[in-house]
């Protein structure tokens, strides 16, 4: 998997979007700078209000970017979703290529301590789970053992475990830092969609008119 190092060297324009926490953050990389647009808001406005202000900032348009990157999750569902169809519609009017990391596996690289569990809300009483060189994982609550850590301004509707730890996620900050620029944290995403751990089923609908039992 590529590093964003890697990333920036093959790409001279490259779009980065991120709206897996309450903050939108949107990066461009152009010229051999990044610049950020950072937004606490709806991700529907915020991911296109700041790729907008970006794109005007550079004098550019969606057809001068190169690459694509994008969070794929764990993180907002909404939010997530949100970029992948931007990225999807974009790619319409130009068809570069897209690439997706995960956001506990890059919060996780900040600790560089592999016994930490970098978790996120995955719902129904359980948490997406994050070590460093281990899968994803999704854990009930009641088998969450060890240090636990959640990225800041992450969601949660399942209640939180005892003594759980924060960690700063701010992309610009983050990115910035040698140990998650040579990390490999990206690969290629031919159609970008939020990450899930398996395939939704669906229960197959039958019409029929309901009646009252035969007495």
């Amino acid at each position: 998997m590529p590093s964003l190092r890697h990333l920036f060297a093959e790409h001279p324009t490259l779009l980065l979007i991120d709206a897996a926490s309450t903050r939108v953050q949107v990066g461009l990389w152009h010229g051999g700078v990044v610049s950020w647009q950072i937004e606490e808001a709806e991700a529907g406005t915020a991911v296109f209000a700041c790729t907008e202000k970006l794109l005007a900032g550079c004098n550019l348009s969606i057809a001068a970017l190169n690459a694509y990157a994008f969070c794929e999750g764990p993180g907002s569902v909404l939010g997530i979703r949100t970029s992948a169809v931007a990225l999807r519609t974009w790619r319409v009017l130009n068809p570069a290529p897209a690439f997706a990391y995960q956001s506990l596996a890059l919060a996780a690289h900040t600790h560089s301590r592999p016994e930490v569990n970098m978790i996120a809300d995955a719902r129904r009483d359980s948490w997406h789970v994050q070590q460093i060189g281990k899968p994803l994982r999704r854990v009930p609550t009641a088998e969450l053992a060890g240090e636990c850590v959640m990225p800041e301004g992450f969601r949660h509707w399942t209640p939180l475990p005892a003594n759980l730890g924060r960690t700063p996620y701010d992309l610009p900050a983050l990115l910035a830092r040698p140990v998650l620029l040579d990390a490999d944290l990206f690969h290629p995403s031919a159609e970008p969609d939020a990450f899930m751990h398996e395939e939704p089923s669906y229960v197959t609908w039958i019409p029929q008119v309901h009646q009252a039992p035969a007495n």
